[in-house]
């Protein structure tokens, strides 16, 4: 994913250095090249929203229902332990923040995996909820309440701690190019509709 939104940076980046291009042989060429870029860009981004937005239900996969039963919202994340022999690390998944006396649900992808881990956050970095949970039939959904602010291992709780800042990193910095990509395709729209005085 990353791979794709650094190549339209780059291609949204030449689109607009080519839009100087206004006369001779290659004008028309550029011009060609601007609107495809654009299109793409458009298309890809809209694409990616829609499919991120849309809430879908996985196939062969484990309904995780987190119920928050404490007096504030919490910020949870659910830690997806995959066999160390498929694929060592693990699969952070950010559930959201979850007010008083609501639930959320994720569906979990357990075909490589028996085990899940439950963060709960109150703000940016106070882990104040931790549970581990196992998965021994994998055709039964899950339910977990939260009602009490628990860590039942501080070192697998420091493990999680240390995967969800990468996790949020990376959110950070994919935000940012998105964000960059965004500022191009709009600078390259502007000229490309604007017409000559």
């Amino acid at each position: 994913m990353m791979f794709i939104i650094f190549i339209i940076f780059l291609s949204l980046l030449l689109s607009l250095f080519l839009s100087k291009v206004r006369s001779g042989k290659g004008a028309e060429w550029a011009k060609l090249f601007r609107i495809a870029c654009v299109i793409f860009s458009a298309s890809f981004f809209t694409y990616w929203f829609i499919k991120k937005s849309a809430v879908g239900v996985v196939n062969d996969s484990v309904a995780l229902q987190v119920i928050n039963k404490l007096p504030q919202p919490l910020d949870f994340y659910v830690i997806n332990i995959n066999d160390a022999s498929v694929n060592e690390g693990l699969e952070v998944q950010h559930i959201g923040k979850i007010r008083p006396e609501h639930y959320r649900i994720e569906y979990l992808k357990m075909d490589k995996s028996d085990e899940y881990w439950i963060a709960g956050y109150l703000g940016k970095k106070n882990m104040v909820y931790f549970s581990q949970h196992s998965v021994p039939n994998k055709n039964i959904d899950q339910i977990v309440e939260v009602q009490n602010y628990i860590n039942q291992s501080v070192k697998l709780s420091d493990k999680a701690k240390k995967q969800i800042e990468v996790y949020s990193y990376e959110n950070i910095k994919l935000g940012i190019w998105v964000t960059l990509d965004f500022l191009l395709l709009f600078l390259n729209l502007v000229l490309l509709l604007r017409r000559k005085k």
